[in-house]
This record gives structure tokens, sequence and C-alpha cells, in this order.
């Protein structure tokens, strides 16, 4: 499938919106804690086995956009958008039969696995052809597709919720739930589909920088360099602090809250998974916007470092204040968020546009190491805490010290991000061959 070339004319503000409507589909992962109580009530799970089609939904995210990368700059966003909406909405109609016969290893696989397939391609699909579409405002670009991934649990948070009650939280409920949702997203994705151009030339706008403009790395020097690997951690770090939250928001609040006066509903919880998604959303717009402004170093400072207090506040104040509790969390998810869409500008500033969706894709095993480790810290600290028995925010308090331990750790790694050596660069006149090649391959 031959990337779509804009016709002479086409406005570039009719991109992102193609781009959002794969990313609000995928996002929806962001609201798998709604799953969580009725799928460990109906089928016997422990918080950290309920958490598992999360967890490898996130690992494959990462490892298909690193490993398809390469296949997305090649074949385009359409071809991507296309098997995202294929494989996210499979994995969705292989949980419902999982839920359906109660195997809780056809979700894992249908979820985790062909779902996360899904979420990786459809998740870089856009990014190189929004850079190329807004060279002038990189951070702005990206930020505005990617917070549809963050806001996509604004959406889904409270319609899942409402299946579930209509439904019904037993198996045959939730197995009808998913269903709708693998139905669903598909007629939404295929509107990306449709609507997704790649731009005419390099430079789409008059007035505008090249996308070519500057030093250019590939794929593979970009991989060897120390500033990849310096972001890998710095990625990892945000994402690992951000997700441990996100993946147990709803138990989470409600624990945090269940041995005072303020105790919080499932229907409450399910408002605070919104809330958060919202502030994941807001958080990769604007902040991603902001790193326009102040530049990409000073904006993950921002995360890194006010995160940490964040989290510090959380686990001295937060089950005395449910405001402040909200508010720390509203705050880490925004930076959660923004750090997200803030990482493609910072790639496109250290290593150009050359392949930087493959770039991309490879940083984001980043990302799958998070999925990992933060539900990973959270629920397992949680449950051994339980055992003990601890309860309410005993629950979380040294998850809370250790992921303020990560994000020093990311602090540190921004900031020896230095420019990358000129060794690694492209030659000049091997740039303008690649672009006459790209231009004459979609005529």
């Amino acid at each position: 499938m031959s990337p779509p070339v804009a016709p002479a004319g086409w406005s570039r503000w009719l991109v992102p919106p193609a781009a959002l409507a794969v990313h609000l589909s995928i996002g929806q992962a962001y609201a798998w804690s709604v799953f969580k109580p009725p799928l460990e009530s109906a089928l016997g799970l422990s918080g950290t086995q309920s958490a598992l089609p999360f967890q490898l939904g996130i690992v494959m995210l990462g490892l298909s956009a690193a490993f398809g990368g390469t296949l997305v700059e090649r074949n385009g966003p359409r071809w991507a958008m296309t098997v995202a909406l294929i494989c996210f909405s499979s994995g969705f109609l292989l949980s419902s039969l999982g839920a359906w016969t109660e195997q809780y290893w056809l979700i894992v696989l249908g979820y985790g696995f062909v779902g996360g397939i899904g979420l990786g391609i459809g998740y870089i699909s856009p990014v190189s052809t929004l850079i190329k579409w807004f060279p002038d405002r990189p951070g702005m670009a990206t930020g505005i597709a990617i917070m549809g991934f963050g806001g996509g649990a604004l959406i889904a948070s409270p319609w899942s919720a409402q299946m579930l009650e209509s439904f019904g939280t037993d198996s045959s409920g939730i197995a009808l739930a998913f269903l709708v949702h693998g139905l669903a997203y598909a007629v939404f994705m295929s509107l990306g589909v449709l609507l997704v151009r790649v731009p005419r030339t390099e430079k789409p706008v008059e007035g505008a920088p090249s996308a070519l403009q500057g030093p250019q790395v590939s794929a593979r020097n970009a991989v060897r360099t120390p500033q990849f690997w310096l972001l890998w951690i710095v990625l990892c770090m945000n994402v690992t602090a951000g997700i441990g939250i996100l993946e147990k928001a709803a138990p989470m609040i409600t624990d945090f809250f269940a041995d005072t006066s303020m105790s919080v509903s499932a229907s409450a919880a399910a408002g605070f998974v919104a809330l958060l998604s919202a502030a994941n959303m807001a958080g990769r717009i604007g902040w991603s916007s902001t790193s326009d402004l102040i530049g990409r170093k000073n904006i993950y400072r921002v995360y890194l470092g006010v995160g940490a207090v964040m989290y510090a506040l959380i686990a001295l104040f937060g089950d005395s204040s449910k405001p402040l509790f909200v508010l720390c969390a509203f705050v880490i998810l925004s930076f959660y968020g923004g750090g997200f869409a803030t990482i493609p500008a910072y790639l496109k500033d250290l290593f150009g546009t050359y392949e930087v969706g493959a770039i991309h894709g490879r940083l984001l095993t980043a990302w799958s190491t998070a999925g990992v480790l933060g539900p990973l810290i959270v629920n397992w600290i949680a449950d051994r805490q339980e055992d003990a028995g601890k309860h309410g925010s005993a629950l979380y308090g040294v998850s809370f010290l250790i992921m303020i331990g990560l994000l020093v750790v990311g602090f540190v790694a921004n900031e020896l991000v230095r420019p990358v050596d000129a060794r690694h660069h492209i030659p000049a006149p091997r740039k303008a061959a690649d672009v006459e090649r790209q231009q004459s391959e979609s005529a």
C-alpha cells in the first residue's frame, strides 16, 4: 500500500484529525483499570494477574513499534493505520471469546499480544508524517495527535463502566463489553485510514523550515549514540512513574480512602480514571507545545523534578486530603502524557527527521520495560502489604518511594544529554538523493 500523497492545496490541519481517530481508539488501553475488579471477581484473579493483559499490551506496543518502525517509514501511515485497526479490533474480539469461555489466557493473548501489536503500530503511524507536515512546530504537532492516546480513556472509562453496569460484571457481561469495543473501534479507526495523507514536498508550508534541515541521523546510527540510550532511560523512568498510578487508578483511590470518612464509590473511582485521562490528554498538547518555547531538556526537568515532588506529597499527605491526592495525581499524569508527546520532538532535535519514526519506534522499547515495571512494582508491593495485614494508603507507600527514586534517575540522565557527534550524521548528498527517491516513489 503506497503512501497517499496529498493533492495540491490540501490543508495540513486535516492530518491531525486522522491521527486522532486512531489514537483516541488505541488510547482505550489506559482505561484497563475499569475492567480489573470485574475480571478479578468473575475469574478469581489477583491484582497482579489482572494487570497481565495491560502489561503485555504495553510490552508488545514497544516491541512492535521497535521492529515495525522501519516498515511504517517505508509503507507510510495508511498501511500502518490499517494494520493497527486489524490487530487492535481483533484483540478485543479474542478477549470477548476468552471472557465468554472463562479462558483467561485468551484475554491475555487477545488484548495483550494481538491488541498490543495494534497499539505499537498505531501509536507510531502518524509521528514522522506529522513532523513533516509541521516542521515549524514539531512539539505541538505530535502533541495534538498523541494527546488522543492519552485522552482515549476519557471516553473509554465511563463508556466501559456504563456497559459493565448494563451488561453485568460476570464473564458474559465482560465478554459483551469487549465485543462492542472491538466493533466500535474498527469503525472509528477506519476514518483515520481514509483521511491520512503525506505531504507532496518536504516543505509543505511556505516559510516553514525544510523537514530535512539540520543534522540527520539514520535509525541504525542513532541506537549507537549515548543520546539515544539516555533518552531511553528518561522515557522509561517517566513512564514507570506515571503508569504505576494509571494502571491501578480505580482501586488505588478506593484503597487510599477506604478507612476514612471520605470513602470512594465505584462510579467515583471510574470518574477519577477519566480525570487522569484528561490530565494525560491535556499534558500531551499543553506541555509538548510549551517545549517548542522553552526547549526539550527544560521541559523534561519539569516532568521529572516536579513529578518527584508530587509523589512525595502523595506519600506523606495523600490520605489526609482527597483534593491533594487528586491534584498531585493529575499533575503526575499530565507530566506522563507530556513526556510521550515531547519525545518525538526531542528525537527530531537530536537526530533530524530522516528516520525519526523508526528511531521513535526503537525508543518505545523503554515503554515496554516501563509497562512491566510500573504495574509490577505497585501491584506486587500492594499484594505483599495486604498479605501482611496492611490496608488503605499503607499498601502504596513503598511503591511511591521507589517511583521518586526512578524519577531522580531520569532527571540525571536528561542532564547528560548533549548534541549528537557529527560522525553519526548522514552526508548531505545522500539526504538529497533519499528525498528525490521518496518523492518519485510517491508520484
